[in-house]
């Protein structure tokens, strides 16, 4: 076995699980569901069947990732997160027909207990806040928050809020990363 699972994890045939993943406490790892190297499940995690994570994304505590969920390499879901995949869920009637897919692109920070409404995509390196319900597509490098959540800046690919110039640059504070604020949207220059 070239990954690491704890010894209550429950993970069933099928799964494709690849080198360097620790699975945790309590996880439920389904058949059918792709993780990518070096993932980190943290405890009392649901991976459905036909969710894919990339590689080196983190999982924190109480996170179910639904059918339809797929996370690009190096998203973060922050500990009991929720996505959904059915828009208009009622227990009388069966929708599993109708799951919607959630795309998370790379880099990507979903905050505790933030809420993403299924058929919507994060763009790369958005920023989730924590408690924010996610009611419509993500642009790349967006900060949001509230509910419903609403854009409030932008953030660098290491997670610093990005304050642009008279000339529409920004310039990380930590990895001196140089960005350009166009058409409200951003792009990274350097």
């Amino acid at each position: 076995m070239s990954y690491f699972a704890h010894p209550t994890a429950v993970i069933d045939e099928g799964a494709d699980i690849h080198d360097g993943v620790k699975i945790w406490h309590f996880s439920h790892i389904m058949t059918g569901c792709t993780i990518g190297k070096h993932c980190n499940i943290g405890q009392n995690v649901v991976v459905s069947p036909n969710v894919v994570l990339g590689e080196n994304v983190r999982v924190q505590n109480n996170v179910s990732i639904y059918e339809g969920v797929v996370c690009e390499d190096d998203v973060f879901l922050g500990p009991s997160m929720v996505f959904t995949n059915v828009v208009n869920p009622r227990s009388a009637v069966s929708r599993k027909h109708e799951y919607k897919q959630t795309l998370v692109r790379k880099g990507a920070s979903i905050g505790a207990n933030a809420t993403i409404v299924c058929g919507n995509e994060i763009g790369a390196y958005a920023f989730i806040g924590a408690g924010a319900v996610v009611t419509k597509p993500v642009p790349p490098y967006a900060l949001i928050v509230g509910n419903p959540g609403r854009h409030k800046g932008w953030m660098s690919e290491y997670g610093h809020k990005l304050i642009f110039d008279a000339n529409n640059i920004a310039i990380c504070t930590e990895s001196k990363q140089e960005y350009k604020l166009e058409n409200n949207t951003v792009k990274r220059i350097k």
